[in-house]
């Protein structure tokens, strides 16, 4: 009977961490107010929206900290800010980094977009 209440409690114990969760301090220092912000598996194109509170992320630093589940660590985040700019950010590895902060990856998609002058 003990072995039976191991063996559940083991497997039951194995199921709930199937299911990884990942806490996110998502730093809106981008000057527009982030509107909305979606988390996906890396690749799947899976999107769940994640919920923000009553308002908008304000532009110039304010922050939410947001619960990320599932699988793994690479995901896939998209940020859609007031302005009408959607960045999506690829293979954010949400096991090594604790937040995540908008105007940085604005800046860095911003200069990879620009032309190279001759």
């Amino acid at each position: 009977m003990h072995a039976t209440i191991l063996i559940t409690l083991l497997f039951a114990g194995g199921m709930a961490q199937a299911e990884d969760l990942h806490y996110l301090d998502l730093v809106n220092t981008a000057p527009s107010s982030l509107t909305a912000f979606a988390v996906a598996p890396a690749g799947s194109g899976e999107w769940r929206e994640v919920q923000l509170g009553d308002a908008p992320l304000q532009g110039g630093g304010d922050s939410a900290t947001v619960a990320i589940r599932g699988e793994g660590c690479l995901r896939d985040l998209r940020s859609t800010f007031r302005d009408g700019r959607v960045l999506v950010q690829r293979d954010f590895d949400v096991c090594r980094y604790r937040s995540y902060h908008t105007g940085q990856y604005l800046r860095r998609a911003r200069a990879v977009a620009r032309p190279a002058h001759d």
